[in-house]
């Protein structure tokens, strides 16, 4: 599909008015193409993340969990983490991280989808990588801020929480129903190869 003709703002002057390692806000005067100035729209500088969607070779799938202090709670979360500077590319960002984060690794990668935070006002994007047949190779390597704990969840269970809501990070989310809708077993309503035993028996027991 053509996209959209790109009806680019005029940046008439911007200055930082916070510029922390995991703060940084720009505020920009705008111009829009009718004409209307706005005197200030705030950009929040963030630098690219990535998340991994990791299946062991028994299928698996590798989870985290930990406490967010915005919401103060703690969720399950896939493995993700902030492309640094030092990284090759966002694949080996996301290799690094979900050794780090959960000392899984090998396997076999590939770029599985790229999205916006929030394109009114993050500059940033967000790359999941879908990796295969992963296994075991380090010991856990988290940093003293960090409390991370590994989960491992079938297929079954991973798709139970995306029902429910219990995966509540809208990055991780949406890569993972993609997964269901393009990977996953149970593809369409007359596919019920992946359906959990219960649910069959409850189908059986209505029929």
């Amino acid at each position: 599909m053509e996209k959209p003709e790109n009806r680019k703002w005029d940046v008439l002057s911007s200055e930082y008015i916070a510029r922390e390692a995991w703060h940084t806000v720009r505020r920009d005067t705008v111009r829009l193409p009718n004409g209307t100035v706005i005197p200030s729209w705030y950009v929040f500088e963030f630098p690219n993340w990535i998340d991994v969607i990791a299946v062991t070779r028994d299928r698996k799938f590798v989870f985290i969990s930990q406490y967010r202090h915005g919401l103060q709670e703690t969720h399950y979360e896939l493995p993700a983490g902030v492309i640094d500077p030092e990284d090759a590319s966002p694949e080996a960002a996301a290799r690094r991280e979900l050794s780090e984060e959960t000392g899984y690794g090998n396997g076999k990668w590939e770029l599985f989808m790229t999205v916006s935070p929030n394109p009114t006002n993050h500059n940033n994007f967000s790359y999941t990588f879908l990796a295969t047949d992963v296994e075991p190779t380090a010991a856990q390597h988290v940093e003293a801020s960090e409390d991370i704990r590994v989960h491992l969840f079938t297929e079954d269970e991973v798709r139970e929480m995306l029902d429910d809501g219990e995966i509540i990070q809208a990055l991780h989310a949406a890569p993972l129903w993609k997964y269901f809708a393009t990977k996953g077993r149970r593809r369409n309503a007359n596919d019920t190869s992946g359906i959990r035993t219960s649910e069959a028996d409850a189908e059986s027991m209505n029929a």
